[in-house]
């Protein structure tokens, strides 16, 4: 290669280095500020359809580098209450649905309720190894039936470790606000026709399965969202890594 070839060369071999390395620092970027937005208690319910049943699964991952989560409690709405709640057994933890009085009289179903299922309460059996370190466990519970389309029904979770940490997802964004540090789980309600997975009371008393489910060990997950802008960012930065070591290696 002669010399003003090779000076038309470096240049942008250094262009182009320079921006594989601001691609590579950029994916790496957008890995790590994906992670952390799922990292707190989740609720997703398997139909939101007004006056259904829903299964809402609460997926509780353990943010401690140190100790187990031993107990989880769900507050359940007193403004919009349920008059049914179910749990399903998971192996290694009891369940407790706390009923109450309500602060005022609802009619849910064209019936009049002065008291209803106030929360519910998982608890690490004795021995048990609770949500280890680096692990997440999900819960279910069999709700209805769901207010009015248009709802947000709000579900504030107190996650207890067993070094006496408590984590209180208790926090409700205001609308048009970004996401709270330790935000409430919570869905909002759609219309019956839009959601054709709803089930009638039947269907949800017999929703509640006998079998534990098993208990998961794999690592916090997080939503589709998060988990695809994570997998971007780092497939960005491993792709530029490598082109940059192929060029260097040509070079």
């Amino acid at each position: 290669m002669n010399r003003s070839t090779l000076r038309s060369t470096l240049p942008a071999r250094a262009r182009t280095s320079r921006a594989l390395a601001v691609a590579a620092t950029a994916g790496g970027a957008l890995l790590l500020a994906a992670v952390p937005a799922a990292a707190h208690v989740h609720a997703t319910p398997d139909t939101t359809a007004a006056d259904g049943y829903s299964v809402v699964t609460f997926r509780v991952p353990n943010e401690s580098d140190t100790a187990a989560t031993t107990s989880v409690r769900v507050s359940l709405p007193t403004e919009h209450p349920f008059s049914y709640v179910a749990v399903r057994p998971v192996a290694g933890w009891s369940a407790v649905v706390t009923e109450g009085a309500l602060p005022a009289p609802v009619e849910v179903g064209g019936t009049t309720l002065t008291k209803a299922p106030l929360s519910v309460t998982w608890t690490a059996d004795p021995g048990s190894a609770g949500i280890a370190v680096g692990q997440f466990e999900e819960f279910e519970a069999n709700v209805g039936p769901l207010p009015g389309a248009g709802t947000r029904v709000v579900l504030p979770t107190v996650q207890t470790y067993a070094d006496g940490e408590v984590a209180d997802w208790s926090e409700v964004a205001a609308e048009g606000a970004g996401e709270p540090d330790k935000p409430a789980p919570e869905f909002t309600t759609t219309a019956a026709g839009e959601d054709h997975h709803g089930g009638s009371h039947a269907e949800a008393a017999a929703t509640p399965a006998t079998t534990p489910a098993a208990s998961t060990t794999a690592a916090p997950g997080a939503d589709p969202v998060a988990r695809g802008l994570a997998g971007a960012g780092l497939a960005l930065g491993l792709a530029a890594l490598v082109v940059v070591l192929l060029r260097r290696r040509r070079a």
